[in-house]
């Protein structure tokens, strides 16, 4: 028997689950999660240009894969960047407002491993007292363009229709499939994407109690107006593209029309150019 070579480079373990955040001035935030998060999984975290307090976050963190952009892409462009980086089977899209243990995500994982019906698993989303905040509601239509969030339903495993897109893991063999997250949408759009790509490939959707996340939501640093310009652009794209071109051009011009008469010059703006957060159409 041939003795091992002890010069030899060992084999390189592809991960089980790569977890994908980006950041945007949420340093402390983000420092607080990561220490939660733990060293069980590959991190990729995108910065989107946020330039104070980052690179303190490489020395502190070196499994952490950290990626900096130049200037703020909008949500949808610096995930797609991290998920071309990463490298697992499983990929959690997660917000870097959320806490979950690494623990918690392989379990997240074991369950898309165990049945092949689900295409998408999310943890329970609760605050820092344990309680379930809102988290699903059903994808946009004509007639609903932005229905708000609600609370999930009572059950260990419930099948939903959408849910936030602050904790959601899915395989990496749907996302080669869809080759990217639609870069239409710029801030807001990742999660009715995926969770209406996920209904067409007749997968479920499923929030799994027993595993949960803590989310206090924050304030984003971005303008309000800015967010709210880019959530219509964002809406109109997903009418226009799953309800049909003419859908999408009555939400628009409903919207600019409603921003007019109220004064909301961003949101009429977007509304009618498509202008995402980065500034592009």
């Amino acid at each position: 028997m041939t003795p091992p070579d002890p010069t030899a480079v060992p084999e390189r373990q592809i991960p089980r689950v790569s977890v994908v955040i980006v950041s945007f001035y949420r340093v402390a935030q983000l420092r607080e999660n990561l220490k939660v998060l733990g060293t069980d999984h590959q991190i990729v975290v995108v910065d989107n240009g946020s330039y104070e307090g980052v690179d303190a976050l490489a020395a502190e963190f070196p499994h952490v894969r950290l990626m900096r952009l130049p200037k703020n892409f909008g949500l949808i462009k610096a995930l797609n960047i991290g998920l071309r980086t990463a490298e697992a089977e499983y990929i959690l899209c997660l917000h870097d407002d959320v806490k979950i243990t690494g623990e918690a995500v392989t379990r997240l994982a074991d369950l898309l491993e165990a049945r092949p019906e689900v295409g998408a698993v999310c943890p329970l989303l609760t605050d820092s007292a344990g309680n379930p905040v809102p988290q699903i509601r059903p994808l946009p239509t004509p007639s609903d363009p932005d229905p708000a969030l609600q609370l999930p339903p009572a059950g260990d495993e419930v099948a939903v229709e959408c849910v936030s897109g602050a904790a959601l893991m899915f395989r990496s063999f749907f996302l080669r499939a869809l080759r990217q997250v639609d870069e239409r949408y710029g801030n807001y759009g990742s999660a009715i994407e995926i969770c209406a790509q996920m209904r067409k490939a007749a997968k479920k959707v499923v929030i799994l109690h027993s595993v949960t996340a803590i989310h206090e939501t924050s304030a984003s640093p971005m303008q309000k107006s800015a967010l709210a310009g880019d959530r219509a652009a964002g809406t109109a794209v997903f009418l226009g593209k799953h309800h049909g071109f003419a859908n999408g051009l009555i939400y628009r011009v409903k919207t600019a029309l409603a921003a007019l008469f109220t004064l909301r010059f961003s949101v009429l703006s977007a509304a009618l150019s498509g202008q995402k957060i980065d500034g592009t159409g």
